[in-house]
């Protein structure tokens, strides 16, 4: 015989013991596969998630520098005229802006990645279900074909 598996013959010229056996295979084989698109998906949510968490702290610590120059700022405009302080304003203005902005972009990239749930292969798994379910429900065949 070619095929690589001893029970490739059609399922009525089995025993019945052979059909557990392969049944047994197959449900070995479905549940491997769903596990690792499971790990492959949340593979791919938590690389998402750690992208999110760098731009988070990225964010943070420009708007903490953007802080500390408008406070900069405030002391250079008691000690000084206008030109250092408003310089010194101008600055932090644009660095809290650009910390709020790296902000709002790792805000998305969280709310992309969760619920960290592997939905593919939940889905995957509930249409294995229904299949076994609507095949165990039409029974075995009648033998008689169309």
């Amino acid at each position: 015989m070619s095929s690589p598996h001893p029970g490739e013959s059609p399922p009525e010229q089995l025993s019945t013991s052979d059909l557990v056996r392969r049944l047994t295979e197959q449900t070995r084989t479905l549940v491997t596969d769903e596990v690792a698109l499971a790990k492959a998906e949340m593979t791919t949510k938590a690389k998402s998630m750690g992208v999110g968490a760098g731009l988070a702290g990225a964010g943070a610590v420009l708007a903490l520098g953007g802080g500390l120059t408008l406070i900069a700022a405030a002391v250079a405009a008691l000690a000084l005229v206008l030109p250092v302080w408003a310089s010194a304003l101008i600055i932090g203005v644009v660095l809290v802006a650009v910390g709020g902005v790296l902000a709002l972009v790792a805000k998305k990239r969280f709310q992309a990645a969760t619920p960290p749930v592997p939905e593919q292969a939940i889905a995957s798994t509930k249409r294995d279900v229904e299949t076994v379910k609507a095949a165990a429900h039409g029974g075995p065949s009648t033998g008689v074909h169309a």
